[in-house]
């Protein structure tokens, strides 16, 4: 079955979790103890109505606060579809969480509260989506019942939000706008009675609708290798396969390809899939293939299509949100973890920061945490990468901290 990745951005009080909890709740994925301890709290609070976003706000700082603090990943399926919703936090303080969250996502839900319209925040939300390059974007105007399920308010939203996104550089990216009252259910996975005006698809209508061409960017194929197979079995004497998971495009049975960085050249003789055989492997499945010859090849290798050689270099300019406390700043000395290969590096020099309300950037020496801007980093030993926007999972790398081993920034490289 499918799997559909979604992240979720707003601001405080625009009904993220509320939505979430809706569509687990009208999709049947709620157990029937978790509605009855939200009927139970719901009457507790003095409430009207099922208050649907205590389905996912998980920490007690959460519930008593009403908001989301944490990135929470919630599991959900209907017949056709699974989906991971990675429910983010919408406050400026947490943009290294809501960068986490949207790095695996094919889909982004903003939301928008209808008695509000687009504000500060809604532009940072927008902003992570184009520098993730999150293909397919639903711009969810909550909370219409607030405004008397009004088209005229809806319309002067979708205006200011289509503003906003002639600001992108990222034309490929698929905008959608659905009005909807995530409390009462309304264009969540059921049109709304309230708004005939509205014609368009549901929320859950859309995502059950999307097809992998509308949420995947074709790109370069790209075999990280994470471990080589050796059984030594009596049946599997001289088995020597690579393992991996195959990002950007397809690979066959007689490709010929270059293992790098070694730049030693072979062909694809056995496509496995744990007991199976293919003569071709789509984008993002984990296989292990077999090669012609023995050759050396080893975890942090990456084998390629020899006509479509990616960049090898040592030196790197790069976006970098950063997420360490401790200030990122040129002479600083990190791990680069690109795909499976980890590699010293040094910063060679922080150049701006970058605003994420699309109003340029601002000359910096350093970035602090929550931070975004342009870094160039060198490294001890070339990697073999692509620029970002032509393959996402072969130009994206994170910087570990040597001292302390925590994750302290995320990188996108141009």
């Amino acid at each position: 079955m499918e799997v559909l990745k979604i992240a979720t951005a707003g601001s405080v009080d625009d009904g993220k979790s509320t939505l979430i909890g809706r569509l687990l709740y009208d999709t049947k994925s709620l157990t029937t103890d978790k509605i009855e301890a939200i009927e139970k709290s719901s009457k507790q609070k003095g409430y009207d109505y099922l208050d649907f976003s205590l389905a996912t706000d998980g920490l007690v700082a959460e519930r008593e606060q009403g908001i989301t603090i944490d990135v929470a990943h919630i599991y959900f399926s209907t017949a056709k579809k699974s989906y991971i919703i990675a429910d983010t936090p919408g406050h400026v303080e947490y943009t290294r969480n809501m960068v986490t969250g949207a790095s695996t996502s094919q889909v982004s839900i903003i939301l928008i509260d209808a008695r509000k319209g687009v504000i500060e925040q809604t532009y940072r939300h927008f902003f992570i989506n184009n520098l993730l390059r999150v293909k397919d974007v639903i711009v969810a105007v909550n909370k219409m019942d607030l405004v008397d399920y009004s088209e005229e308010v809806y319309n002067k939203i979708k205006a200011d939000f289509q503003a906003l996104n002639a600001k992108s550089a990222y034309k490929e990216q698929n905008v959608s706008y659905i009005p909807l009252s995530a409390i009462n259910g309304g264009n969540v996975a059921d049109k709304s009675e309230n708004m005939p005006w509205y014609t368009g698809q549901t929320v859950l209508e859309h995502l059950e609708g999307l097809e992998p061409k509308d949420i995947y960017e074709n790109g370069k194929a790209r075999f990280p290798v994470q471990t080589v197979i050796r059984p030594k079995t009596e049946e599997y004497h001289d088995f020597r396969g690579y393992a991996g998971k195959l990002v950007g495009n397809n690979i066959k049975v007689g490709d010929a390809v270059t293992v790098l960085p070694s730049l030693t050249e072979s062909k694809v003789t056995n496509i496995h899939f744990f007991d199976q055989q293919f003569d071709e492997a789509t984008a993002g499945s984990s296989i292990t293939i077999e090669l012609e010859n023995d050759i050396n090849v080893t975890r942090g290798d990456m084998i390629v299509k020899s006509s479509e050689l990616p960049k090898i270099e040592k030196d790197i300019t790069t976006t970098v949100c950063w997420m360490d406390s401790k200030k990122l700043v040129a002479g600083a000395k990190y791990f680069v973890q690109h795909n499976s290969n980890r590699v010293l590096a040094k910063i060679d020099s922080v150049k701006n920061v970058i605003a994420t309300d699309y109003s340029g950037t601002t000359p910096a020496t350093q970035l602090a945490i929550n931070e975004i801007g342009e870094v160039t980093i060198k490294l001890s030993k070339a990697i073999y990468f692509d620029a970002y926007n032509d393959n996402k999972s072969n130009g994206a790398f994170i910087l570990i901290d040597a001292a302390t081993n925590t994750t302290a920034g995320v990188g996108f490289i141009k």
